[in-house]
């Protein structure tokens, strides 16, 4: 029997799940909630101490379910964490995470020594936005220079975790090309990044060299298996950033399929034969895991979205279900523009919330939960018109995260993107990718397009086709959103 382990170090929680991979089962899965730090100069950080105690928590709850049986195993984690280490591999300061936006200056410091955006985007692919690595050691050097400077290695967040678990300092391509200092065509450090980010210090020799594609980065140690409970000496595998591992497990791992995450962030993504540079630096010209390339475009107010509004009326999840469902298409004239805490497409890390449209007539609970999850949902569906122009088209969008499991966002997206949607039929599809990258390690003759193809699944009850009477109104809509959006724009341009 193969089973594999699969963990996602998310924002708000641990997960990991056991996965079967002869009976094509997950046997059990545990999750365990993280708190996060955040300050009105937009900081958001989380010690990764804190990731190695949930982890264990959550290892602890998996120990009944033959943990000690597992053959391999394999994390994801969020992308765009920082996290700086000692010589003795001990972490030097709180991690800021994707969704801090308290580098908006070190960013444009970046940049401008490079001399622009454009110029980043020749040099490296990518521009240097506020969420990324790079902007956050800027921020350290600047804030903390005596941290800084006892800086041995910077690791991502799941690279962390690979630390603990195998003693290996490494990273792997598509994570690490969200620091915004890879050269994402040729899978390089980009030297002239580099120098802009620190022009006094070697800033490459604090990086693990990029590993390409798929493998192993070492064994699980002794330390690690009393610890988590794991048996020792057990292979882990390179891993990746959360968006890098839900491709895997939701099969867009060959061109052609587009995901689509509901998460506390909102992304969209596809894979790709060859490198997609964006000349607007909107869609992110990310490598993938598994030695391709997955164009990608991050919205940061997702289900954070429709948590805050459900938080506002103390309503439960099935209440909010029912209450969206019972309003119309377009919420009779409210729309949300959810830019709460920031947002990077369009790349505003100063923007805020907007409720727009209201009158005496509209102003309900059920019209404003579902303009909530219409907001979420018009951001990502400028992604998947980008993509289109970039020449990425979606013949379908596989749903993932937890806004999947509301049965009236999936048909909102079908109807506002005119693309049908599906949904896997397991749930966790960053962690689930893990344990399907895991798997391969023991399946070497196996390409990682083949497993996912064998170990996939979908629930065809949850697919929802578009309802072309909606897709006519939500035309409409959309556009609605884009002028609010190009109406209150210059507001947070301005604050920068």
């Amino acid at each position: 029997m193969s089973l594999v382990l699969g963990i996602d170090i998310g924002t708000q929680s641990v997960k990991a799940v056991i996965y079967d991979a002869d009976q094509k089962i997950i046997t059990a899965s545990a999750a365990t909630e993280l708190s996060l730090s955040q300050r009105s100069d937009g900081s958001a950080e989380q010690h990764p101490v804190q990731w190695l105690d949930a982890l264990a928590a959550v290892t602890e709850q998996l120990r009944d379910n033959r943990l000690n049986s597992v053959e391999a195993v394999a994390v994801s984690g969020q992308q765009h964490g920082f996290v700086a280490i000692d010589q003795h591999n001990h972490v030097l300061a709180p991690a800021k995470l994707w969704c801090d936006t308290a580098t908006v200056i070190e960013a444009e410091e970046i940049m401008a020594r490079m001399g622009g955006v454009d110029r980043c985007i020749d040099i490296a692919g990518n521009p240097i936005l506020v969420g990324y690595t790079a902007s956050k050691i800027l921020h350290l050097k600047q804030t903390q220079p005596d941290r800084y400077s006892l800086i041995d290695s910077i690791l991502l967040p799941h690279d962390y975790i690979n630390l603990v678990l195998s003693g290996e300092r490494s990273m792997e391509c598509g994570d690490a090309s969200g620091t915004g200092l890879l050269d994402i065509r040729t899978r390089r450090w980009s030297q002239p990044m580099l120098d802009a980010l620190d022009p006094d210090r070697d800033i490459a020799a604090l990086l693990p060299t990029p590993r390409q594609g798929l493998g192993q980065i070492g064994t699980v140690t002794r330390d690690a298996a009393a610890r988590f409970g794991l048996p020792q000496g057990i292979p882990v595998a390179n891993g990746g950033g959360d968006n890098m591992m839900a491709a895997i497990g939701t099969g867009a791992t060959s061109p052609g399929r587009l995901t689509m995450s509901l998460g506390t962030s909102g992304t969209v993504f596809a894979y790709s034969d060859a490198p997609v540079i964006d000349p607007r630096g909107e869609i992110a010209g990310f490598c993938s895991s598994t030695g391709g390339w997955m164009p990608l475009m991050c919205t940061m107010n997702c289900t954070v979205t429709t948590e805050l509004l459900r938080g506002l009326f103390a309503t439960d999840i099935d209440h909010m279900e029912s209450a969206i469902a019972s309003a119309p298409a377009g919420a009779n004239g409210v729309t949300v523009v959810p830019f709460f805490g920031g947002e990077r497409t369009p790349n505003l890390p100063d923007g805020r919330g907007s409720i727009m449209g209201l009158t005496n007539a509209n102003f309900s609970q059920s019209n404003l939960l579902r303009a909530g999850a219409e907001g979420a949902s018009f951001a990502l569906r400028y992604g998947v018109d980008r993509l289109k122009e970039l020449g990425i088209k979606a013949s379908e969008i596989t749903l993932t995260g937890g806004g999947s499991g509301s049965a009236s966002w999936r048909q909102m997206i079908a109807d506002i993107c005119d693309v049908p949607t599906r949904v896997c039929t397991h749930v966790e599809g960053a962690a689930f990718g893990a344990a399907l990258q895991a798997l391969q390690l023991l399946e070497p003759d196996s390409s990682i397009e083949d497993i996912a193809h064998g170990h996939i699944r979908f629930d065809d009850a949850k697919g929802a086709h578009p309802n072309m009477d909606n897709v006519a109104r939500y035309q409409d809509y959309y556009q609605r959103y884009q002028d609010y959006v190009s109406a209150l724009r210059p507001l947070y341009e301005a604050q920068e």
